[in-house]
């Protein structure tokens, strides 16, 4: 298992829209630069398209990372996969810097044998929902992928067509009754760093919730996490001395 260690703690890295720190996010070259290192897992956004493909961005449009002001959601995978997009230089003479559909993503992952931590931006549909599930069963890689999303909808639609899928509620903050509400739909959470404590990690262990947390490339706090007992951390890049 791909890990790095803090301080005899072992806490599993994942690379934020793949390892965004060095390459321009949410790429192949991301994805394969985290491939190549020792994170546990490559996370990524996906979204519909207008012709039901699924495209990997985060913003839901490509203004910020390629210049172009086109909608995710209302554009034909056809035309979004023509877009060429900003190097981190702001350049763009990297022709392999384009949109990845779902597939590029999964393919690249189980090649790298790397866990998908899959972000499920669009509110899907039970079709759809069932649509990605059914494409990413054909890679045979399931087993290696955990569902996140901000909307609770789409975990259950998840959940409902797979009982035993890894999946992960995203939130800024966690309360007792959250706690509770996930426990009851067996569902695990991803909750940004800043709103952990000591305290609310235990009583999510003791709940039995995985806990992934966003977004850290301080080691220090991820020494710190770590110490805390966070069972997965999501960083743009947390790599140094310790990583094995």
């Amino acid at each position: 298992m791909n890990t790095i260690k803090f301080d005899n703690k072992t806490t599993r890295v994942v690379a934020h829209r793949g390892l965004s720190g060095l390459e321009r996010e949410n790429t192949a070259s991301a994805f394969v630069a985290a491939g190549n290192r020792n994170y546990y897992g490559i996370e990524t956004d996906i979204y519909r398209t207008s012709d039901a493909r699924f495209v990997v961005n985060h913003d839901g449009r490509a203004d910020r990372v390629g210049g172009v002001r086109v909608d995710m959601e209302t554009t034909p995978w056809e035309l979004l996969r023509e877009i060429v997009l900003y190097d981190t230089d702001g350049t763009k003479d990297r022709y392999d810097l384009r949109l990845p559909s779902l597939e590029n993503y999964i393919t690249i992952c189980k090649k790298y044998e790397k866990h998908c931590i899959l972000e499920l931006k669009s509110v899907f549909t039970d079709e759809e929902t069932a649509a990605f599930i059914e494409l990413i069963r054909g890679y045979d890689y399931l087993d290696g992928v955990t569902f996140i999303s901000f909307h609770y909808e789409n975990l259950l639609k998840v959940r409902a067509l797979l009982p035993e899928q890894s999946c992960q509620f995203l939130t800024g903050e966690v309360s007792d009754e959250m706690i509770a509400r996930l426990k009851a739909d067996r569902l695990d959470i991803d909750v940004h760093h800043a709103g952990l404590t000591p305290e609310r990690i235990q009583a999510m262990h003791a709940a039995g919730l995985t806990i992934n947390c966003w977004t850290v490339d301080d080691p220090a706090r991820g020494e710190e996490l770590a110490a805390w007992g966070v069972d997965q951390i999501t960083s743009n890049i947390l790599e140094g001395k310790n990583t094995v």
